[in-house]
Parts: C-alpha cells; structure tokens; sequence
C-alpha cells in the first residue's frame, strides 16, 4: 500500500554569493605643495625704527644714565689694575711713598700760600714798584740756594759714612743724594767742599770718588737741609743709604745725626750754557 504522503518541500538551495564588484583602481590624488610659511610679523622695535620712532624723554635719559655707568666701571677697572702695582709692596715701602707725597703736598701748599700772598701784597700796595723789586730780591735769593750758588743754613742732617775697605762707589753716594732729595733736602754739600745741585755729576776715581772734577775720599759727610726728621728716616730707610753702606758689598759703617741748624758754606760756580737760550716771552 503506498503511503500517499505528501512530499517534503526539498530545501532550496542556498544561493550562491554573487562575486562582489571589484573597486575600480583610484586615480592618483595630486601631490599638494607645502605652503611657505608666512613671514613674521617683525618686532616692535622693528616697526617703530621704519616708522621713524623717536625715543621718549625718559628713555633718552636712561640710555645717558647707562653710558655713564659703563664709563664709570671702564675708569674703575683701569685704576684697579693700575692699583695693582702696590699690591706687592712691603709696608715700609707704602709708608715712605706715602710720606713723599706727604712732604710734596705740604711743599706746593707752601708755594701756592706764598704765591697768593704775593698777589695780593702786589694788589693792596701803595708802592707796587718797590715791593715788586723786594719779592724779586727775595725770588733770588731762593734760586741762588737752589742753585748752590749762595750759602745757605737752617735744621738738617748730617750723615758720615766710613768706607774702610773702599768698596764705595759713585752710585752709592748718588743714591743717598736722590734719597736726600726725595725727602725735601733743600740744600746738600759733601765733606764741607762740593755743593751738590741737579748739574752735579758722580764719577769713580779708586779710592774716593770724583764729584764735579773734584777728589773726594772716606769718610763722606753729606750735610743736608730740610726737616730732619724726613732726612734722617730716608737715610735709614729698609734698603736705602745706610743698608747699603752697612751690607756686606760696602761692609763700612754710617752715622745719622739730626741737627737744629746745618751751616752749608760750599758754593757751586755756574758755567754759561752752550746750547740753550732764555725763551721768549710769549705774546699775549
């Protein structure tokens, strides 16, 4: 007996997937090309100096405050390094450079009192003639104890230095002169016969020496004039006069005696100059 059953639906078959489209190949995009950067805006300060800026009031005064400044610190540095040259110095060494400027301070003082006070006793008097003439005398009788050609006194030093071995030479007595000199002497002679002034020349003549073509031996006495007390602390000055004498190059023996008065009789004959003339006065 067949079975009349119905027949089963047959599962439809699954559909196959329809192949996907292939993309189609894009067209190469163009290359864009890098934008330049925009050029900066310039400065304030740029601007300002294309539009004619001109500085304020206030700021012109700091830029002169600012160069003052640095020319303050360029004059500092130069003091600074020319100060150092002290640096090194002994203390003994400042204190007679100190005292050197000391004496040369009091000395122009002096001369500028003197010279105001001539001004004035030529303005206020009734005889301008004769106190002219009297300051003239007075004028030479200073030029001629500077210049050695008067004798001359006052307070001093005198200074005798043995030199048994005869070891002394010129340069050694020179050096004593220029220290004497140094220290205010006003007047200076040597074993009471040479007068000692700026022409005065040193010159070697075993055993002694020459001053001014003249012989001079041991002992040497310099006498000086000025205040004693400077005179006589150049002399015995660390390195100065009597170290010399005293050390082992010379190995004589010093004497320093501070006197109220020192008489200076030695004269020094002046010679007429070759070569220079009295300039003439200038033409106002």
């Amino acid at each position: 007996m067949t079975d009349d059953k119905p027949d089963k639906p047959k599962p439809e078959q699954a559909a196959k997937p329809e192949p996907k489209p292939e993309p189609a190949a894009e067209s190469p995009q163009p290359v864009m090309p890098t934008p330049m950067p925009k050029p900066k805006t310039p400065n304030l300060a740029l601007r300002r100096l294309k539009a004619g800026f001109k500085p304020s009031r206030g700021q012109a005064i700091v830029a002169v405050v600012l160069a003052l400044v640095a020319c303050v610190a360029v004059v500092q540095v130069r003091v600074n390094r020319a100060d150092d040259g002290y640096q090194n110095a002994r203390r003994e060494d400042l204190i007679a450079i100190l005292d050197g400027l000391g004496q040369n301070t009091r000395r122009l003082e002096s001369e500028i009192a003197d010279l105001e006070e001539r001004k004035n006793s030529l303005s206020s008097s009734a005889d301008k003639a004769q106190t002219a003439r009297e300051q003239a005398e007075a004028q030479v009788r200073t030029l001629g104890i500077l210049a050695g050609t008067l004798p001359a006194t006052g307070p001093g030093v005198r200074i005798t230095l043995n030199d048994p071995q005869g070891k002394m030479t010129s340069s050694n007595l020179l050096d004593a002169i220029e220290e004497l000199r140094d220290a205010g002497a006003e007047a200076i002679q040597i074993n009471g016969l040479v007068r000692v002034v700026a022409s005065t020349d040193f010159v070697d003549d075993p055993p002694g020496i020459l001053i001014d073509g003249q012989k001079v031996n041991s002992p040497y006495v310099i006498e000086a004039i000025g205040e004693s007390h400077n005179l006589a602390e150049a002399a015995n000055f660390p390195g100065g006069l009597v170290s010399e004498v005293t050390g082992p190059q010379v190995g004589g023996t010093a004497e320093v005696n501070e006197l109220p008065t020192v008489p200076i009789a030695a004269l020094h004959a002046p010679e007429e100059p070759r070569y220079a003339r009295p300039a003439p006065s200038p033409t106002k």
